[in-house]
């Protein structure tokens, strides 16, 4: 089989070094980003030369030296900090409890497969070997989860941090110029990007080894018991996505049907009650959630790649470098996102407005080259020449170029759906722009051409998901499928940082409106923010598309592990779980949907109350109540969250328990097929309308102009448009792809109780 080239001591410091590396990076990134003051007198002119006109000329043009603005804006990213930082702690409150009463029935349901006997046992895979009892997997799996669980949660309140310390700063920077102000937004964004990256691989590389001083030489069951780290990501970014999408679109919903529509104000007027809910949203919901989301499936992705490969010759032989092979494609990605890094904030200057969206896409081109170099390097310094591989009771003999190539199509996949994802939602393509059109006869047409935009946009990413699923499991069986999903996570510190600038763009853009600054500002931060909706979409992409990698791969582990022979979808049992795991995204959707629409109505009648009720409010002579809108989001969000997140959660333990495991496989299958599908519809219809929007009101094309300007009847239609777009690309949608890694980790980690006593309904009759 051959010996690898890196050592296990090598490898024990490779690992952790490029996680310290990230976090380092991502601190240097945050002390440049500080660099921007949000007091007055730190204002000064400077005398270098930009673009043929000195900084003191461009200052005084834009009212930089201004004290008045500087405070405004110091005082808005305030309320909106301070608005995200409470509902947050409601928010972990409620998680907490569930967190803790989740961990107990883990340790519960596990141990009690071998009647909590503290007794070794024989070992799943091969009955002569005998493996640590049951009920040390059930504590370890409890701490995993925990761990996982925690990291998960404090990525999204990290995220959020990060994301209020930088909004104000990137309106400041705006002043100087579209440039300036993209910088201090992507360098927050990668702030957050090697915090979660980083944070993610050093937790789990600790915590491996240290459940390897209890497991010694059983790794079947110390990597059966790490999954338990991708159930607690996993769950925590359920819950965040959920409540955080239902708290920014009920705000951001309301702000705009009244305001917009009735009212004909423009979206962040400091006139409207709704604004700073509006405001904070984004960042519980686009920033805590995604940041929480992807986090679980960096995690997932990991855990999956590790226990197919512990049964495997990496697990059997302890060749502990080959087993770290997930982890270090991990630390390799994070080295290759800091150069990636370095061509968008410092190689590079943008100066013109057109040149933003280019600079993104450049980000995810020279991080997949990058990477692909990065992925042959450590397979071959990593991996065996050859080896075998687990495939459903037989052992595949799998060489290191095909496991390069396992991850490197999961690599270029997601590289794909990206662009598809950004020809379909971006203003610059004619999708969008045929969507914008559709808006001269109403609101009507515009709904329809923007559901078949949806649906159409689904046919080339499917395609690439199903071509990287063919090669990788024809390489290398369902450990190829989980490296595929690593290959398409390995960039995860670019794709962050780009999905992260979206939301700190946006709120850039909300507080200059509110802040009173020139007009000439705000184009600016609308340039940054239809280029930030852009990139948010792709972010979802990646996120869908490796959730059905990793669910494949979860769903393979889960079969081997509870014992089932074949998945044949001919025999009752599976049917049935078939068809009603196919239903369970539809449920799910329908219920996020009705939440935010719930909420929404309690906020618009809020916002119509105090526009009708509060003297001079239109005038601007008196101040709105933002804090009661803050607290319909908050209180609509938290009550909301629980019925989707329990039918999730319970899901796999009702049918795993009362119908088996068969039935549990058909139900996986299902689900992971339908939600992909539904999910990539919803984010990309969702982002489609939101920049078919942003096109008429930025009016730079005169295609663009004859639709115009704001207020009129096509702007209009545009908007109702993009609140219906809202829920879908902001909650139903990126909440899917965190249902199907959820349920699939889940049975995973529930498998040895399911199989050992599941199905009682069938016992029974």
């Amino acid at each position: 089989m051959g010996a690898v080239l890196l050592s296990e001591f090598a490898t024990e410091i490779v690992v952790p070094v490029c996680a310290v590396i990230g976090i380092a990076f991502s601190l240097v990134q945050w002390l440049l980003v500080s660099r921007v003051k949000l007091n007055p007198e730190q204002h000064a002119s400077g005398n270098s030369n930009k673009n043929g006109y000195s900084d003191y000329l461009i200052e005084e043009e834009e009212g930089l030296n201004d004290p008045s603005v500087v405070t405004k804006c110091a005082d808005i990213q305030s309320a909106i900090s301070e608005g995200a930082t409470s509902f947050l702690f409601t928010e972990y409150q409620y998680v907490g409890i569930f967190m803790v009463a989740f961990a107990i029935l883990i340790f519960l349901f596990l141990g009690s497969v071998e009647g909590f006997s503290s007794k070794s046992q024989p070992c799943t895979y091969d009955k002569e070997k005998t493996c640590k009892p049951a009920l040390a997997t059930a504590f370890f799996s409890t701490i995993s989860f925990l761990l996982g669980a925690i990291t998960s949660v404090l990525s999204g309140f990290l995220g959020m941090k990060i994301a209020t310390y930088a909004n104000a700063r990137t309106t400041l920077e705006a002043r100087k110029g579209v440039g300036k102000a993209f910088i201090v937004a992507f360098r927050s964004g990668a702030v957050m990007g090697f915090l979660l990256a980083a944070n993610g691989l050093l937790v789990l590389f600790v915590a491996i080894n240290l459940f390897k001083l209890y497991y010694g030489d059983d790794w079947e069951g110390l990597f059966e018991a790490i999954t338990g780290y991708g159930l607690g990501g996993s769950s925590m970014a359920l819950f965040g996505r959920v409540g955080g999408g239902i708290y920014t679109k009920a705000a951001d919903v309301g702000a705009d049907l009244v305001g917009k529509v009735e009212r004909n104000i423009p979206e962040d007027d400091p006139r409207n009650p709704a604004v700073i809910a509006d405001n904070v949203g984004d960042n519980v919901g686009d920033i805590a959630g995604m940041g929480s989301d992807l986090f679980g499936s960096y995690a997932e992705s990991s855990c999956a790649a590790l226990v197919v490969a512990s049964i495997s010759s990496f697990g059997i032989n302890h060749e502990f470098t080959a087993m770290l092979y997930p982890l270090l494609i991990s630390s390799v990605g994070i080295l290759v996102c800091l150069i990636t890094t370095l061509f968008a904030t410092d190689l590079f200057e943008i100066k013109a407005v057109k040149e933003i969206e280019p600079a993104l896409k450049k980000q995810l081109i020279i991080s997949t080259v990058l990477m692909t170099v990065g992925i042959a390097i450590v397979t071959w310094v990593g991996v065996p020449s050859s080896f075998t591989i687990y495939n459903f009771g037989d052992q595949k003999v799998v060489k290191n170029w095909q496991l390069f190539l396992c991850v490197g199509v999961g690599l270029w996949a997601g590289l794909i759906i990206g662009f598809v994802t950004e020809y379909y939602t971006s203003n610059a393509y004619s999708p969008v722009q045929d969507v914008a059109d559709s808006c001269r006869t109403g609101a009507a047409t515009n709904v329809i051409f923007g559901l078949a935009l949806g649906y159409k946009s689904v046919i080339i990413p499917i395609f690439a998901i199903a071509i990287s699923i063919f090669v990788s499991f024809s390489f290398a069986a369902m450990y190829g499928i989980a490296v595929a999903a690593l290959g398409m996570l390995s960039t995860i510190a670019t794709g962050l940082a780009i999905d992260a600038y979206g939301p700190i763009s946006d709120n850039a853009g909300g507080i200059a409106e509110m802040a009173g600054m020139s007009h000439h500002i705000r184009e600016r931060t609308d340039a940054l923010d239809a280029a930030g909706n852009t990139t948010a979409a792709i972010g979802k992409g990646f996120a869908i598309g490796s959730a059905a990698l990793v669910s494949l791969a979860l769903f393979g582990a889960f079969v081997s592990r509870a014992a089932i022979s074949t998945v044949d979808v001919l025999t009752p049992k599976v049917f049935i779980g078939l068809i009603v795991g196919a239903m369970l995204p539809y449920w799910f959707s329908a219920m996020t949907m009705k939440s935010v629409g719930s909420a929404a109505l309690k906020m618009v009648e809020e916002v119509r109350r105090q526009f009708n009720t509060i003297p001079g409010l239109m005038e601007g002579r008196a101040k709105p109540d933002y804090a009661t809108c803050v607290k319909i989001s908050t209180d609509a969000s938290i009550k909301e969250m629980i019925p989707p997140g329990a039918l999730v959660m319970l899901t796999p333990l009702i049918v795993g328990t009362f119908f088996g495991v068969e039935t549990l496989a058909g139900v996986l299958a299902g689900a992971l097929v339908s939600g992909v599908q539904i999910a990539i519809s919803a984010s990309n219809t969702g982002g489609a309308w939101d920049n078919a929007k942003k096109y008429i009101e930025a009016g730079a094309s005169e295609h663009a102009r004859t639709l115009g300007p704001k207020g009129s009847d096509p702007h209009k239609a545009a908007v109702i448009g993009d609140t219906v777009g809202d829920p879908l690309k902001d909650t139903s949608g990126p909440s899917l792809n965190i249902l199907i890694k959820l349920m699939a980790v889940e049975s995973l980690v529930f498998a040895p109780f399911f199989a050992t006593h599941g199905g009682l309904l069938f016992k029974i009759f």
